[in-house]
C-alpha cells in the first residue's frame, strides 16, 4: 500500500467527536464527490468516488449526524469500479444539505452551481469558521480528492479541484494554518499543491493523521541525513580530485624544469620545494611545508609552487 493510501486509511478511521466538525468533513466530501438532482429539484443525493473509503466515511458520518430512515443504496459500478452512495429520500436529502449549508433560505443551491454538475463552488464560510472545523474540512478534502508522494522519494501533496474558487478556498484554509499552498491549472482542473516537507508535515498534523506524521518525519530525517552525507561526500570527492589534479600539474611542471632548466639554476627555496614535491607527489600542501627545512606554512608552499609553475610556463613559451 502506498504512503498516500496509508494516510487516507488513517483519515478514514478518524471521526471527530463534535457534530459541527462531522458536518464540516461531510461538507468537504459532498463538496468534492457529491451531486444532487432529480425531476423538479432536490430529490436525491449521490456520493460517488473511486476510493471506497470516501463513501464509507460519508456513510459513517451520515449515520452519526442524521436519521437515515429513507432508502440508502451503496454499490460499486461494474465498468468503472467506482463506489457510490445514493440517498433517495427527498426530505432527508434536504435536511442534509441544509445541515451543511448547501441550500439558501429559499431552498435553492447556495452557491448557484448547476445541479447536474454537483457541488463545486466554495462552501459556506459558516461551515469552516472554527479551527477544528477547518481541520475536519481539510481532512475530508484530502480523503476525497488528495494524494501524496512517498516521502522517501520526494515531497508533494495535492488536492485536485474542479473549479478555481474551490481551489482558492482550500489554499486560504491552508494559509490559516501557515501552510503555503499554490494553485496550478492542469487541463480542466485546478490543483492545490504543497512541495515543502515542513508544509506537508504541518498538513498531516492539521488533518490529525498522527501515525502518518510520525512515519513521514522518520522518512524525512533519513532522507535529509542521506542528502547531507551525499553532499559532504561529493564535496570531499571534488576537493580530492582538485588536489590530485593540481599535484599532477605541479609534478609535470617540475619535471619540465628539471629537464629544460635544471634544479641547480633554481633559487634554494624553489629547488628544495621542487625536490620535496617530486618525493611526495600526493601529499597536501600542509604536509609538504612540514618536509621543508625550515618548515613553511601552507600559503608559503602554495606561493613557491606557483612560482615554479610560472617558470615552467615561461619555458614552454
Amino acid at each position: 500500500m502506498s504512503f498516500s493510501a496509508n494516510v487516507k486509511e488513517e483519515l478514514y478511521r478518524h471521526v471527530s467527536a463534535a457534530r459541527h466538525c462531522q458536518l464540516a468533513e461531510l461538507a468537504a466530501i459532498l463538496h468534492f464527490c457529491g451531486s444532487i438532482g432529480g425531476a423538479g429539484g432536490v430529490n436525491f443525493l449521490q456520493i460517488r468516488a473511486e476510493n471506497a473509503l470516501v463513501v464509507r466515511k460519508c456513510f459513517t458520518i451520515l449515520q452519526k449526524t442524521f436519521n437515515m430512515s429513507g432508502e440508502t443504496q451503496v454499490c460499486q459500478e461494474g465498468q468503472t469500479g467506482a463506489w457510490s452512495l445514493v440517498l433517495s429520500d427527498q426530505e432527508l436529502t434536504r435536511n442534509i444539505l441544509q445541515g451543511i449549508k448547501f441550500l439558501d433560505n429559499g431552498g435553492g443551491i447556495w452557491h448557484g452551481d448547476a445541479v447536474s454538475d454537483g457541488l463545486r463552488g466554495p462552501v459556506n464560510r459558516m461551515m469552516v469558521k472554527n479551527a477544528c472545523c477547518q481541520r475536519a474540512f481539510l481532512r475530508g478534502a484530502f480523503l476525497s480528492a488528495g494524494s501524496m508522494s512517498d516521502p522517501g522519494k520526494g515531497y508533494h501533496l495535492e488536492i485536485v479541484c474542479s473549479k478555481e474558487p474551490q481551489a482558492e478556498q482550500i489554499r486560504e484554509l491552508l494559509s490559516g494554518f501557515e501552510i503555503e499552498g499554490r494553485i496550478v491549472r492542469r487541463k480542466k482542473y485546478f490543483v492545490v499543491y504543497v512541495k515543502e516537507g515542513a508544509g506537508i508535515s504541518d498538513f498531516l498534523n492539521v488533518a490529525e493523521a498522527h501515525v502518518a506524521l510520525m512515519e513521514f518525519e522518520n522518512s524525512r530525517v533519513v532522507r535529509d541525513v542521506r542528502n547531507t552525507v551525499n553532499r559532504r561526500v561529493n564535496c570531499e570527492t571534488a576537493n580530492i580530485s582538485k588536489t590530485v589534479a593540481a599535484a599532477a600539474r605541479q609534478t609535470e611542471d617540475i619535471l619540465l624544469l628539471q629537464e629544460k632548466y635544471g634544479f641547480e639554476n633554481l633559487p634554494e627555496s624553489l629547488r628544495q620545494m621542487a625536490e620535496v614535491r617530486l618525493e611526495y607527489p600526493d601529499a597536501p600542501l600542509k604536509d609538504l611545508g612540514a618536509y621543508l627545512d625550515p618548515p613553511v606554512g601552507k600559503s608559503g608552499v602554495n606561493h613557491r609552487l606557483r612560482k615554479l609553475c610560472e617558470l615552467a610556463d615561461s619555458i614552454r613559451l
